[in-house]
């Protein structure tokens, strides 16, 4: 060896001579032990200089990228050994006492542990290499550990695939003015970090904007979390946007659960209907937006984070800030960035084109041919009010499409779906004793589970727009649970 450290370790203060001289003599010899019995041996001061490899280290230089041993030895750690934690465990005072370590050099594993002066100050650290033909000798271990490396890979892949927009603003189908500048203002407030809120009636397109507007930031590579804050329990809402902490309460996760904030670090989150959040979390909300931190529900450990949101409602927040429902200074913190997205009525001139657009959706979802609408048919529904507006719109093309063979549809295939609509032509009556089987209407001649269906989407859909999209209002009004409300209006594309 042309270099052998001495470790000392600190002698008591009433030990004798003799005694003093037996323990360097161990430490001595441990050391010699070490560096014989292991596959390689590195030696590390306090600012993570290599100070002394042992001879069999000095046969993995070539795979790491170095000839001689000074080319190696007097460089930081972290500079010529790829994916090391040596320099963690000087920082840091902690061993590691076994672990895999893979780099272009192999797999190996390997021990870390620190050098204390004595004071018990951390004065560098050993690194030994205790196995390297890993595909023999532990062939198990790294399999497994190849096995469980592919999983995480595989799950962090998946997840970011999942957490990616889904669209982009050239999404948003329309040339109308009032298209144009909803365009405009996204684009514009997506290079910017503060708060959006997006203002709109239920089914304008207030969700594609969010993922438009992630998708345009510097945020785009990282997760864009949604959440809808109606469609969550009240007493679940808390554990779901801010996490629970490890036992909290009886029944709860001992591992505590991450909430949505806490998975949307480092990119945004989108709360849609936030008009409906309980007063009694608006003020928690707050903090986030103004702090940047949170406590986890049952911890009083703070959390910070970084996470721009986007907010959406179809409700009218300025009246609930009036009316002691909402928040003014949560308002006034959300519309930093207001965008109103207009409804379908106010920009009929872009019926065309998003007919076009949903008719290629449907037929690529379905699996059905595309069907192309007549111009009677594009006449018939740039007439129509559209209170479910983009949303009821695509409702009617899918009912059309899917009740007839036909590959032109004309305004004769939305009868009995909208307002105004030609009756189909009804086939030639067979002779039949019933006084009136002739002369029955073409919508008695539908099946009854479709008249009635059709009746509770039109009922569904006034009182939507009756109640400005507010959907506790609207299951008040219609004398149904909130929770049967949400599946009509997924049922009808509502």
């Amino acid at each position: 060896m042309p270099f052998a450290p001495v470790l000392r370790p600190a002698p008591a203060p009433s030990l004798p001579a003799d005694l003093d001289d037996v323990l360097r003599l161990a430490a001595q010899s441990m050391f010699d032990h070490l560096a014989e019995a292991s596959q390689g041996m590195m030696l590390l001061d306090r600012e993570h200089r290599i100070v002394w490899i042992s001879d069999g280290y000095k046969r993995f230089l070539p795979a790491l990228g170095f000839d001689q041993e000074t080319e190696f030895v007097g460089h930081r750690v972290e500079e010529v050994v790829p994916n090391t934690l040596l320099a963690q465990v000087i920082d840091s005072g902690r061993p590691i006492l076994v672990d895999l370590l893979t780099n272009k050099a192999g797999t190996f594993v390997v021990s870390r542990l620190p050098l204390r002066d004595p004071h018990g100050e951390v004065i560098g650290a050993i690194g030994l290499v205790l196995a390297d033909h890993t595909e023999s000798s532990l062939q198990p271990l790294v399999q497994k550990f190849a096995h469980l490396q592919q999983q995480l890979d595989d799950a962090r892949r998946q997840l970011s695939e999942q957490r990616r927009p889904k669209y982009q603003i050239t999404s948003f189908v329309g040339t109308s003015a009032a298209a144009m500048e909803v365009k405009r203002q996204a684009r514009r407030v997506a290079t910017r970090d503060a708060t959006v809120l997006l203002l709109g009636e239920t089914g304008t397109g207030k969700e594609l904007l969010a993922h438009a507007i992630h998708a345009a930031s510097p945020r785009a590579a990282k997760p864009l979390v949604g959440i809808n804050i109606a469609a969550i329990p009240d007493t679940l809402l808390e554990a779901e946007l801010f996490g629970v902490a490890p036992g909290a309460f009886t029944g709860a996760d001992r591992k505590g659960r991450d909430g949505k904030f806490a998975i949307a670090d480092g990119g945004t989150l989108f709360l849609d209907e936030i008009g409906d959040m309980p007063l009694a979390l608006q003020s928690k909300l707050l903090r986030v937006l103004q702090e940047q931190e949170f406590e986890p529900l049952g911890s009083n450990k703070v959390h910070r984070i970084d996470v721009r949101v986007i907010a959406a409602t179809s409700r009218d927040l300025s009246a609930m800030v009036a009316a002691g429902e909402f928040r003014a200074d949560l308002y006034y913190r959300l519309a930093v960035l207001p965008i109103r997205v207009p409804p379908l009525r106010e920009r009929r001139d872009d019926i065309e084109a998003l007919v076009e657009s949903l008719s290629e959706d449907i037929a690529r979802r379905s699996g059905m041919p595309l069907r192309m609408l007549e111009p009677d048919a594009i006449e018939l529904l740039s007439r129509q009010a559209w209170p479910g507006n983009i949303r009821e719109l695509r409702n009617a093309l899918e009912q059309a499409s899917m009740m007839s063979d036909d590959l032109h549809l004309g305004a004769r295939h939305f009868a009995g779906l909208l307002p105004d609509a030609p009756a189909m032509a009804a086939a030639p009556a067979k002779p039949s004793s019933a006084p009136d089987a002739a002369v029955a209407p073409a919508d008695v001649l539908r099946p009854l589970s479709e008249q009635i269906a059709d009746v509770e989407r039109r009922a569904i859909a006034a009182a939507l727009a009756h109640t400005q999209g507010n959907k506790v209002a609207t299951a008040k009004l219609l004398r149904m649970s909130r929770a049967a409300l949400y599946e009509k209006i997924a049922l009808y594309g509502l």
